[in-house]
């Protein structure tokens, strides 16, 4: 049984885990950031922003979108991508239940 055996923790845990997974990468930081900037895009939009190879890129923009912060429709031949709006929410209330936690807290802690 080893740490990472993510049968041990809540669906919410594993989410939670998910989501900062992939925002731990300085690139998929930028996506977000650009993407968020212009609302949507295609994959060569995002290439031409980041000093890294549509291969790179394809799979950041991957490991956004199985962390569920990004979505992805088909347009042609290209893909447009834009930021899932609940997996936001659901980070932003995942650090605002943390953050009254702490503010909660601050006269006992030591």
């Amino acid at each position: 049984m080893g740490a990472t055996n993510t049968t041990h923790f809540t669906t919410k845990q594993n989410s939670i885990a998910s989501i900062a997974k992939a925002l731990g990468h300085p690139a998929r930081v930028a996506i977000l950031e650009y993407l968020m900037k212009v609302d949507s895009c295609i994959c060569g939009d995002i290439v031409n922003e980041l000093p890294l190879a549509q291969a790179t890129v394809s799979q950041h923009l991957k490991e956004l979108k199985n962390a569920g912060l990004i979505k992805g429709n088909i347009e042609g031949n290209a893909i447009c991508y834009c930021v899932d709006e609940k997996a936001i929410a659901k980070m932003q209330k995942y650090f605002e239940a943390m953050n009254l936690k702490i503010e909660n807290k601050k006269a006992k802690c030591c």
